[in-house]
């Protein structure tokens, strides 16, 4: 089993961990009410998606 040799020094650990950050979520633009809203996702607000309103789909089944 590979066991260090010497202690990694704090520095080098903090280096290595630089690239572990949260990255902003994406926004798009609804195109029917221009609110903000995830892509490839329903619009919270008029509750399209790819034109196609999900409230009327949901009413008819």
């Amino acid at each position: 089993m590979a066991v260090p040799k010497q202690k990694s020094s704090k520095a080098r650990g903090r280096k290595r961990r630089t690239h572990y950050k949260l990255t902003a979520p994406t926004i798009s633009v609804c195109p029917e009410c221009q609110e903000p809203k995830l892509p490839h996702a329903a619009c919270p607000e008029c509750s399209t998606y790819k034109g196609r309103s999900i409230k009327a789909q949901a009413d008819e089944e």
